[in-house]
């Protein structure tokens, strides 16, 4: 056996971690075309995300003459990769509610089979 299988797939667990909420736009039905779209923000659908945590990773501004805005960046970890989070939801995590930023994805190792935490990252603007 060479290092790599003598290292084995351990887990990946969060004991400190924290529970987040996935809100979601329901689908509904447009009532002229019978098309099915997502609703507004009203009233979205709740999940909560165990295993997991939000992390501090930048804060710009973004200022001009009539305006003064600030960007705060996030990432969300989560133990679960395959964890139901999809590029339109929102997040709410410490009580605040971050919007996706890209598209969450969940990497494998080709040559183990081994899955890392998942990474999504969040945004939100201020001001």
């Amino acid at each position: 056996m060479g290092w790599l299988e003598d290292l084995g797939q351990p887990d990946m667990t969060f004991p400190a971690g924290e529970a987040v909420v996935r809100l979601r736009r329901k689908e509904i039905e447009d009532p002229y075309s019978g098309a099915v779209t997502l609703g507004d923000w009203s009233e979205p659908d709740e999940a909560t995300l165990a295993g997991a945590f939000v992390a501090s990773s930048s804060t710009s501004e973004n200022a001009s003459a009539a305006r003064s805005a600030l960007l705060e960046e996030k990432s969300l970890y989560l133990e679960d990769p395959d964890a139901d989070v999809q590029m339109q939801d929102r997040i709410r995590a410490q009580g605040v509610t971050y919007t996706i930023d890209g598209i969450p994805s969940a990497d494998t190792n080709p040559w183990t089979g081994w899955r890392p935490v998942r990474e999504i990252p969040l945004k939100r603007w201020v001001g």
